[in-house]
């Protein structure tokens, strides 16, 4: 899901977790090619470090480019790659991971989590952290760098600190007492920076998710590259509450009211209408509409739609949900 004004967290990692920037001329060739990519697709790089066997880059995108710029990016490093060393193969695991990041606060903490990495590694120490050679944090605090290097999140977001050796200093040391004090360090440990599709709060998850449908990029769509097995599930379970709740509003059913008994009228027609709608499975819903087991809620939603009048029910249902989608 790619928009003007977009900011990402793109990650990616070596094939196999091989440690394919282990070699100076590398990471060197890596930054060599953001330089271009950059400049070529007009992003602005908030962060960015390029690690052993991953990179990671905070990127503000002023088209919608996100897609065709990675693939150059990473297209043109691996050419080069390749033909340095004699190579045949993919370098990296796959694609690419992007996390789409509420601006302000949130893409803040995604460019100090990046700043942070080789503290984390182990590579550098806390207060040491300018130092490591592949970094954003390194290229700020240079006199001259590159236009499209932009410092004013995490400027901003480290207290108003200005954009002068001083400030840089300043910025250095919040680092270090990010990196150092147990309760930062949990919180951006806890935040999961790595994981999940989107970044935010509640508000903007929420808006990213009308945006996802408003787009047609749906569970098996774009916005759902990469992530990890039980992340996808996470999302997808959201994705089916949501629909569930849109689908009881349009059926007059209030969700905190429903009968207890398992093959309640109103159980057995949520079930089918979201069967007809979602790729839900049978024990979700059983366990979110109290019809006990799995066979329950398939077995409702069955019998409900064998009467004709109520299939017509559902049809109306999943008419209006279409409806919905397409406004």
């Amino acid at each position: 899901m790619e928009f003007v004004g977009g900011c990402y967290h793109v990650i990616n990692r070596g094939n196999y977790r091989q440690r394919i920037f282990k070699k100076k001329g590398a990471a060197d060739a890596f930054e060599r090619t953001l330089d271009e990519a950059a400049g070529r697709f007009a992003w602005r790089v908030h962060a960015y470090v390029v690690m052993g066997n991953h990179f990671h880059l905070a990127v503000e995108l002023t088209e919608p480019n996100l897609s065709d710029g990675m693939k150059w990016l990473q297209g043109t490093w691996i050419r080069r790659f390749n033909e340095y060393r004699n190579w045949t193969g993919r370098p990296f695991q796959g694609r690419y991971k992007a996390i789409v990041t509420e601006p302000g606060h949130a893409f803040a903490q995604v460019c100090h989590y990046i700043h942070l990495n080789p503290v984390r590694a182990r590579m550098v120490e806390a207060a040491k952290a300018a130092e490591y050679p592949w970094s954003s944090l390194r290229r700020f605090r240079l006199k001259t760098r590159p236009a499209w290097l932009e410092p004013a999140t995490v400027l901003r977001e480290a207290g108003g600190l200005p954009d002068t050796a001083h400030g840089w200093k300043k910025y250095a040391a919040y680092l270090e007492y990010m990196a150092t004090d147990d309760i930062e360090r949990k919180q951006l440990v806890a935040s999961r920076m790595s994981r999940g599709w989107c970044m935010g709060g509640e508000a903007f998850v929420e808006s990213m998710r009308e945006q996802a449908r408003d787009k047609k990029l749906f569970l098996d769509g774009e916005r759902f590259a990469g992530l990890e097995k039980e992340e996808l599930m996470a999302e997808r379970e959201a994705y089916w509450e949501a629909a569930l709740r849109r689908i009881a509003v349009l059926a007059g059913v209030d969700l905190s009211a429903l009968p207890e008994k398992k093959m309640a009228p109103q159980k057995c027609m949520l079930a089918a209408a979201l069967k007809r709608t979602t790729s839900v499975p049978n024990g979700w819903l059983a366990k979110r509409l109290k019809m006990g087991q799995a066979a329950t809620a398939s077995q409702g939603a069955r019998r409900w739609l064998m009467n004709e009048e109520n299939h017509s029910e559902v049809g109306r249902l999943i008419i209006q949900l279409t409806e919905e989608s397409r406004k």
